[in-house]
């Protein structure tokens, strides 16, 4: 398994305003679902940020997202290992493959791979 991107999920009631604040930075909208948005470096398309106000299907919002390219052998690597699932294994309808885990500091992570 190996890891494609990791992005860091901004909690925010600001979206607007942080896509203007980081397009001074050289960021561009990539994505927008209304309830998320991810800005990224045209130069290094990897480089990104997400804000988000909430999670559209979870219970919680993630802190940060980690794109892998093998999002099932991920998750059965976090449940041999004990650690807690915060949302189960799932389908979304916007072409993902994903799970949250709680990590050792007690970050919520996004784990994700693109159907």
């Amino acid at each position: 398994m190996s890891v494609r991107r990791v992005v860091p999920n901004v909690r925010s009631e600001a979206v607007p305003e942080s896509r203007e604040f980081y397009g001074l930075l050289g960021f561009e909208e990539v994505m927008n679902h209304g309830w998320i948005m991810t800005l990224a470096s045209p130069s290094h398309p990897a480089a990104q940020v997400s804000f988000m106000t909430e999670d559209a299907t979870a219970p919680v919002a993630p802190d940060m997202s980690v794109e892998v390219d093998d999002v099932d052998a991920a998750y059965a690597a976090m449940r041999e290992s004990g650690a807690e699932i915060v949302h189960p294994l799932r389908d979304e309808e916007w072409g993902v493959r994903r799970f949250f885990v709680r990590d050792p500091n007690g970050q919520v992570v996004n784990v994700l791979g693109h159907r």
